[in-house]
């Protein structure tokens, strides 16, 4: 067997990992890369595999960088199946019909500002092409096994990530290969802690966090201390967040910390992130996947004005109050946020919260090491605003409880192979998993083959 890194190789995005035995082709998660331009292009890149040779496609979530790469898998040829739990189809369906939106409107908008290199710029796929590759998805429930191709069975186990999100054993050849996906945190917010790490011959592990520890101030105090700073200002405050997990917990926060009186229970807060609309409804229809009570649920959705098309944005942004803005994307690569930042962020009186990863080459990273100007649709603009960032928010488990989950394990994994990380991250967790537990890492580069 081997496992070939088409993604998710030294940079934390696009993750796709090809798993091959003699006599089938496994595809694990299949996303889109973000960030750096040199990233970005090889979403335009054909695949090293042919396509029409994988038997079988299996998600670990439903976030962009691990299934935004679907419409154009099937778009290329893939006729197989594409299995994930039952809220990961949910969410990947309005994730990827997102994507294909936004990969339309960025076309139109680089064809009318005339700023793309390319003439006519093409989106990368379609909303119609995103419905297309819906179809190919199976729901599975987690913790059952699923024989997706000749000689290989796999089965899911929650990894407290996002909804729906799951670590991946697949047995093989006589062989346990375990694929972490993105795992969470010890004592996540809205999810069940991750379940312990079984016994493994192969663990393929994210990185994104391999070099550091959250912040262990609490969040909320942290959040209304924030919140405050910026109303003292008399300005809006925006926090950029991705839809799905991250911007329901901040919703329910900010709206327990009205009921405590932390923060004023006038302040009007926004969720403009159609996204971000339709997952919190994703989690009404699965309360076996989350630790929120169904009043929790009725508070994110009753105590939040919800934004619907973008004349409503624009409407919005001439309002002059404060208020508090939730907006996707996470990471400013684009979504409605865009649009706050162009109105607000010149103003001093603003505040920018950033509550979640920020990527290598996105406009969140470039703001948050203090870039004096950031460029917004073809178009450059001075950062004003005051830029804040909570760790504790992050959906990722951090490098101590990276380690914690392989030490869960009865016995350590013969082969740990470090993926979804950036150089100094990944290479600050192997250094961790070695002299602590003394075990054999690896860390492929991008397009590596490893024999499992």
């Amino acid at each position: 067997m081997k496992l070939s890194f088409l993604g998710a190789a030294g940079t934390v995005k696009g993750s796709k990992t090809l798993l091959e035995t003699g006599k089938t082709k496994v595809l694990i998660d299949c996303g889109l890369f973000q960030g750096l331009k040199a990233l970005r292009l090889l979403n335009r890149e054909t695949l090293s595999v042919d396509v029409t040779t994988i038997d079988a496609v299996i998600l670990t979530h439903a976030h962009l960088d691990h299934v935004g790469y679907i419409p154009l898998l099937v778009k290329n040829g893939y006729k197989g199946p594409i299995y994930s739990t039952a809220p990961t189809c949910a969410l990947a369906e309005i994730i990827l019909l997102d994507s294909g939106k936004i990969q339309e409107e960025e076309a139109r908008l680089a064809n009318k500002g005339g700023y793309s290199k390319h003439d006519p710029a093409e989106p990368l796929y379609t909303i119609a092409d995103a419905e297309e590759a819906m179809k190919q998805i199976i729901a599975v429930a987690d913790e059952t096994w699923i024989t997706p191709a000749e000689g290989i069975k796999f089965c899911y186990h929650k990894n407290g990530h996002i909804l729906g999100s799951c670590w991946i054993e697949l047995v093989a050849e006589e062989k346990t290969i375990v694929f972490s996906g993105d795992l969470g945190r010890k004592h996540p917010i809205l999810l069940a802690p991750p379940v312990p790490l079984c016994d493994a011959d192969v663990l393929v592990m994210e990185s994104t966090y391999g070099d550091r520890d959250h912040t262990t101030a609490p969040s909320d105090a942290e959040l209304a201390n924030i919140v405050s700073q910026a109303l003292l200002k008399k300005g809006n405050l925006i926090i950029p967040t991705f839809a799905v997990e991250r911007a329901q917990e901040i919703m329910l926060i900010l709206n327990q910390l009205k009921k405590k009186n932390m923060i004023p229970p006038s302040v009007p807060i926004y969720l403009d992130s159609p996204m971000g609309r339709n997952a919190t409804d994703v989690y009404m229809k699965y309360p076996a996947w989350h630790s929120l009570s169904k009043e929790e649920c009725q508070l994110i959705c009753d105590e939040t004005v919800r934004i619907g098309d973008m004349s409503e944005t624009f409407a919005l942004i001439e309002e002059k109050h404060s208020k508090i803005i939730i907006a996707g994307s996470g990471m400013l690569t684009g979504g409605r946020a865009l649009e706050y930042l162009k109105a607000y962020v010149e103003d001093e009186q603003t505040t920018v919260l950033f509550v979640g990863f920020q990527a290598e080459g996105t406009r969140g990273r470039a703001m948050l090491r203090g870039a004096e100007r950031i460029k917004i649709h073809g178009k450059y603009y001075n950062v004003n605003a005051t830029i804040r960032e909570i760790t504790s928010f992050s959906g990722h488990a951090d490098r101590s409880e990276l380690v914690g989950w392989v030490k869960s394990a009865a016995t350590i994994p013969h082969k740990i192979i470090l993926n979804h990380g950036e150089p100094k991250s990944a290479e600050a967790l192997r250094i961790r998993l070695e002299e602590e537990l003394n075990a054999t890492v690896s860390i492929p580069l991008l397009g590596a083959e490893i024999t499992a």
